[in-house]
């Protein structure tokens, strides 16, 4: 670090693992797995433990900025190149439930033709790099002790009716404007209150830092193109429909292409900005988002029978996926190298799906 540049460099020494990480973690995985089953025996068919439903599906293209700056020229990022890609848009819960019901968003990335020493061994023939992003900027529960709590909860909610879950999210969002109104900022509440809004303008965030190449960072894509600006802060109305983002997706890209702005957030003091506690906030006064690629998606079929079908049962998306270079930093990041795994085997097992990373577009149904 110096004048000319803030940016903290990356070590091994900025992950300091919590004393009983291992059995909380192994507790948190456990209740996961008892949920999933449980999901499973509803369904009758195994879904992800976290962002169970899918609102549609795209393939397009991640071509990195021409001009970086050296500290932004890192990773994926190295070099102006375009690379193939896959886009998931998807629901935080466990389980399928109806668009009604207002809660996180999801935004999962697969760039496909990455080079470059693989974090996991038995992905290191794989040339993928996933980034997978929530539409909101930090996560409540930003270690594993507070998880922990949060799994619990979420392990006795899991089985609770469509009405429950509105309720529970209308008496969150008027909490959140009491404590706003009395300048109290809660983070969980924020959450919890999420308005629901038109998922193409959202904006979204890895919520957790990963290193970025020689430094550390966090990631997130907003709308950039005016097609998808528009629906920035615009309310849906999902009463009459259990799937209408589903809807609202595939009418759009059917007609439309879109546009997304990638963006880094470097460190520049753990002290304002931790790894270990995800649910602090990176101040954009201290280190502003710079762009560094743009995500182009055209006119496509987004939610085709064939491509559900190979996104849900086929397609995984983990953080771990991906390059040295972006390795994922912090304890809920450890925390889900193992959860995603045996989420992902279960999953697979279940609907009898092979494990495969795609290796092109052509391998992504149309």
């Amino acid at each position: 670090m110096s004048e000319n540049n803030p940016y903290l460099r990356y070590s091994d020494s900025v992950e300091v693992p919590e004393q009983d990480e291992e059995a909380l973690s192994a507790r948190i995985i456990e209740s996961m797995g008892r949920v999933n089953r449980a999901n499973f025996e509803r369904h009758r068919h195994a879904t992800r433990d976290a962002h169970a439903k899918s609102h549609g599906v795209l393939v397009g293209t991640l071509t990195v900025n021409e001009g970086l700056p050296a500290h932004l020229r890192q990773g994926l990022f190295s070099e102006p190149r375009s690379y193939p890609l896959v886009v998931r848009f998807s629901s935080a819960p466990s389980d399928v439930q109806s668009d009604r019901i207002p809660t996180q968003r999801g935004m999962a990335i697969k760039v496909l033709g990455v080079e470059g020493p693989k974090v996991l061994p038995e992905h290191r023939d794989e040339t993928t790099q996933d980034l997978l992003l929530v539409n909101h900027p930090v996560i409540p529960f930003g270690d594993v002790a507070a998880y922990w709590r949060a799994q619990q909860f979420a392990e006795r909610r899991a089985g609770a009716s469509e009405l429950s879950k509105r309720v529970t999210a209308g008496l969150a969002r008027g909490a959140h404007h009491v404590f706003n109104a009395a300048g109290i900022q809660n983070e969980l509440l924020k959450a919890l209150a999420t308005p629901n809004t038109h998922i193409l303008g959202q904006t979204f965030h890895s919520m957790a830092a990963l290193r970025f190449g020689d430094y550390i960072a966090k990631i997130s894509v907003a709308p950039l193109s005016g097609e998808v600006r528009q629906f920035i802060g615009r309310t849906i109305d999902a009463d009459t429909q259990p799937s209408a983002l589903r809807d609202l997706v595939v009418a759009f890209f059917r007609e439309h292409s879109a546009e997304y702005e990638l963006r880094a957030q470097l460190c520049t003091d753990l002290a304002r900005m931790p790894v270990e506690d995800a649910s602090v906030p990176w101040p954009e006064s201290v280190s502003p988002w710079q762009p560094v690629a743009r995500i182009s998606l055209p006119r496509q079929e987004a939610f085709s029978p064939e491509r559900r079908v190979y996104a849900d049962d086929v397609l995984s998306f983990n953080p771990w996926h991906c390059i040295e270079a972006h390795r994922p930093l912090g304890a809920l990041m450890r925390l889900r190298r193992k959860a995603y795994e045996e989420s992902s085997r279960f999953r697979h097992e279940m609907n009898a799906k092979p494990r495969v990373e795609p290796r092109s577009l052509a391998d992504i149904p149309a």
